[in-house]
């Protein structure tokens, strides 16, 4: 009933919350509406936009207004979540090797939800300061934020910032690179230069998918071998281009790329949509396809990109240069890759070893 009631839809640069109850959350879509002044990236807007739908639906079933939510209402709905299933997934007699249940919301998506909340709550404190913020304060976040660390009085900024305590621990994975094999495998089954164009963006420049599909032509300079790559946050770095990449990115300009008046390096090559910029859901439909063809079901972009990390790693780059290469905010980020690194863990296990066996 719910979730014929509410919906989600795209409005402009941003997303709307619509439906019959819709005037019932109207602070939810002034908020989004707020995201999107703030320049959030229209990819953070979305997932808290889904996120604070999710809640919404919620409150409906619950016959609960915003106005009335408090700690113990969002402990509630953090149960909820805890509960829910997501249709279409394996049954209860199917788990993952975590022992969770396959059909269950993951954490991450859990501590999605909550971080749109509190930043709603927070949207509307800011508002109306007299409001009370029902999402508890938890203890000191160890990390300041961007604007904390890059402003003009960073070296004298010392405001803590606290972390939710309603935030789900989250397991702390290691990246998953691809082996030789399987990176040869799936580059192998690439057949236009668009394609590999984009696949080796990833595995030999470390871009991430959304900064490959937001390069311009003129962010291309192949003759100097640089990349002028817009990132994470807005924030804009060089990268050096790998020499055969800027060979089948010249290759794909010349031969492939249709005539369009689209200024995005890559655009779609053939059917109603020919000329048109290449789309997030396109380009997962690319490696989709290839992954399917090549065999390698870990081939998915991201994976490319923590195989340039971990590659960089196993040469023994300074933590500095990868983290400017693969533009982390913070150099924790980047140092998951040391600890990844095979070779030199091997090297000193074995170093290690002999070291032993000679005082024996």
């Amino acid at each position: 009933m719910s979730e014929a009631m509410l919906s989600l839809e795209r409005s402009g640069d941003g997303w709307r919350v619509v439906g019959t109850e819709a005037v019932r959350f109207a602070l939810v879509n002034e908020y989004l509406s707020y995201l999107v002044d703030r320049n959030y990236s229209p990819r953070t807007v979305r997932v808290y936009g889904f996120g604070l739908l999710a809640f919404c639906r919620w409150l409906l079933s619950e016959d609960i207004d915003l106005e009335s939510v408090t700690t113990d209402v969002l402990l509630k709905y953090l149960a909820f979540c805890r509960r829910e299933r997501i249709a279409g997934r394996p049954g209860p007699n199917v788990v993952r090797m975590d022992g969770r249940r396959a059909d269950q919301l993951s954490p991450a998506t859990v501590n999605n939800r909550l971080a749109a909340i509190s930043g709603l709550f927070s949207f509307r404190l800011m508002r109306d300061p007299n409001a009370t913020n029902p999402v508890p304060r938890g203890r000191e976040s160890r990390r300041m934020s961007s604007g904390e660390r890059t402003g003009l009085l960073a070296h004298v900024a010392r405001k803590p910032r606290y972390r939710s305590p309603l935030r789900l621990r989250e397991a702390q994975r290691l990246p998953r690179a691809l082996s030789d094999a399987e990176l040869v495998q799936l580059l192998s089954s690439l057949r236009t230069w668009r394609d590999r164009a984009i696949a080796g963006l990833m595995v030999f420049c470390g871009l991430r998918s959304a900064e490959v599909l937001g390069l311009e032509v003129t962010d291309v300079d192949i003759g100097g071998r640089w990349l002028t790559v817009a990132g994470k946050g807005g924030r804009e770095r060089r990268v050096p281009l790998d020499v055969d990449v800027a060979g089948v990115i010249q290759s794909y300009l010349l031969t492939e790329r249709p005539e369009t008046e689209s200024r995005r390096l890559f655009v779609v090559a053939k059917g109603p949509s020919r000329g048109e910029p290449l789309t997030p859901a396109g380009l997962r439909t690319v490696f989709r396809y290839h992954r399917r063809t090549s065999g390698v079901p870990v081939g998915n972009p991201h994976a490319l990109r923590h195989t340039f990390g971990t590659s960089l790693a196993e040469a023994g780059v300074d933590l500095a240069v990868m983290q400017a290469l693969l533009g982390h905010a913070h150099v924790d980020t980047t140092a998951r890759y040391i600890h990844l690194s095979p070779v030199h863990v091997k090297a000193e296990f074995d170093a290690a070893r002999a070291k032993i066996r000679a005082r024996s």
